[in-house]
């Protein structure tokens, strides 16, 4: 009899609620009875309030169990949970849940199914085909499929991808690089980190393509102190690719070098800009460059450098290997493609969704979230990370692609969605803003340095009810000030958050003060 398939998340966010313990509860487990079986480790498939969460492969498919604790793991077995037997925490034939059938997964298609460090299982699963067809093209080509998928940047501003490339492949170098901005700092975003995890081969195919597309010969993933996990893996799979001719001085035997090395950062947000982040590679404090030279004509050392995030980089072995129209085949209007959207804050089931744009808001809080952890009504939702724009209940059923959200002065950022109640004080939220600034600033522009901590202030006095109306009109100077006046994002879109709730909450910024209410 062969050895039973069983598979247990290694993702950070099932490690942090016992999966390590169940992995060893399991093998105990089947030791004891006697029973052969092969334990993968796996990344996560975003079902996070079912965390841990255990496969089995059966003949009609994996079936889910979950969240299973390892004091659950003896009566599994006796309910048979080997060959897909009933129990109260099985969810059915992963395949089938409701999670996942709604879903287009392109960039997560084989994360929480494979052996993230398997090559073999990264090529089983399709991996490597995008690399492969990449060699047979020239650098032009590859930039033009990428130009025509219609993929953007997934991050702030969501510039076309293909247009970068090609401003880096007519620039004029001998040495040129491509970096992948991995500083995943966002609130509500964890996409990132997932992927690394759960499919790093694909981020580095991704990698290999892009230097192959504009003649660079070297890559940097610049990952967050904050994910250990995902730098390890990252490091190991990068080791592993290197070993198999995937990354090196011919890849895959074709004569044309590409090699990665992955860093890790200090923990500034900052360094989620990208000029801040070449610093910082450079070894350098972090502090971000005045523009222009842009990156992709002077980036990393002084070089001609593609900087883009993880999920871009992610999305063009699927778009070399399928075809440009076959990616630009989903989405709406200039938004093509899918994006991993992730749900967290006050959500019943957080977790991470890949659909095409153009789903609204609605869909994933209700539809995939269930609603509010707390039962309460959703009043206000944060999309874009901490400088993103809170949007009210009345806007759910904006679509979520690039130029609706631009309409409502929203941005969608790298899909971060944050869900608060009706229990939340918007003001409050308005003060987090200037105050998560004025600490994260890199310090170099005054309108960011010291136009947060004079918002603090301000909002400090609004909160009081202390000369309200002055420090009102106040608030909206230093706003556009900021807008304005800063030199990068970091300051320019703190005001986004802070307009946004005093445009739609304006009642909470003429509260009585609390003692003037207790009283």
């Amino acid at each position: 009899m062969s050895a039973v398939r069983i598979f247990v998340p290694h993702d950070a966010a099932a490690l942090s609620v016992g999966a390590d313990a169940v992995a060893r509860a399991i093998r105990a487990e089947a030791e004891r009875r006697g029973l052969a079986i092969d334990l993968v480790r796996t990344g996560s498939r975003g079902m996070l309030w079912l965390e841990p969460l255990v496969e089995v492969e059966t003949a009609q498919g994996r079936i889910a169990y979950g969240p299973v604790a390892p004091r659950d793991v003896a009566a599994l077995f006796d309910a048979g949970f080997a060959l897909g037997g009933a129990h109260p925490l099985a969810q059915g034939p992963v395949a089938d849940m409701d999670w996942m059938r709604r879903q287009r997964r392109v960039t997560f298609a084989r994360v929480g199914v494979i052996d993230p460090l398997s090559l073999d299982d990264y090529r089983a699963h399709g991996g490597l085909a995008g690399l492969s067809r990449a060699l047979a093209m020239s650098g032009a080509d590859i930039v033009e499929a990428v130009k025509a998928s219609g993929l953007r940047g997934r991050g702030g501003a969501g510039f076309p991808t293909g247009i970068k490339w090609r401003t880096v492949l007519d620039a004029p170098a001998a040495q040129k690089y491509v970096v992948c901005n991995a500083d995943e700092g966002d609130s509500g975003t964890f996409a990132d980190r997932m992927l690394m995890e759960g499919d790093p081969f694909l981020l580095i195919e991704g990698m290999a393509i892009a230097g192959l597309a504009v003649g660079a010969s070297k890559g940097f993933v610049y990952i967050r102190s904050e994910y250990p996990h995902a730098f390890r893996t990252m490091a190991a799979a990068i080791e592993a690719a290197r070993k198999a001719g995937l990354l090196g001085a011919s890849v895959l035997g074709s004569g044309r070098a590409f090699d990665i090395e992955a860093r890790l950062g200090a923990g500034a947000y900052i360094c989620g800009e990208e000029t801040s982040l070449l610093e910082s590679l450079e070894g350098r404090r972090g502090v971000v460059r005045a523009k222009p030279p842009l990156p992709a004509l002077h980036g990393l050392f002084g070089k001609p450098t593609i900087v883009n995030n993880v999920l871009s980089l992610a999305a063009v072995p699927s778009i070399i290997a399928d075809g440009a129209q076959a990616y630009a085949a989903y989405g709406v209007g200039r938004s093509r493609g899918t994006l991993p959207f992730q749900l967290g804050g006050n959500i019943l089931r957080g977790g991470l969704v890949e659909l095409p744009f153009g789903a609204t808001l609605r869909q994933l809080i209700e539809d995939f979230g269930g609603g509010t952890r707390s039962g309460r009504p959703v009043r206000a939702v944060q999309v874009g990370g901490p400088l993103g724009a809170y949007l009210p209940a009345s806007q759910l059923d904006t679509p979520l692609d690039y130029e609706a959200f631009a309409a409502q002065g929203a941005m969608l950022g790298h899909g971060g969605i944050v869900v608060f109640d009706d229990s939340v004080d918007m003001a409050r939220q308005a003060r987090f803003a200037f105050e998560f600034c004025a600490k994260e600033s890199c310090g170099k522009c005054t309108p960011c340095r010291i136009g947060a901590v004079r918002g603090v202030e301000t909002m400090d006095r609004i909160i009081e009810g202390i000369d309200r109306e002055r420090n009102l009109a106040l608030l909206d100077d230093l706003n556009e000030l900021m807008t304005d006046g800063s030199l990068c994002a970091m300051g320019g879109l703190t005001p986004m958050p802070v307009m946004s709730a005093l445009r739609h909450f304006p009642e909470d910024f003429r509260r009585a003060p609390k003692r003037q209410a207790a009283e």
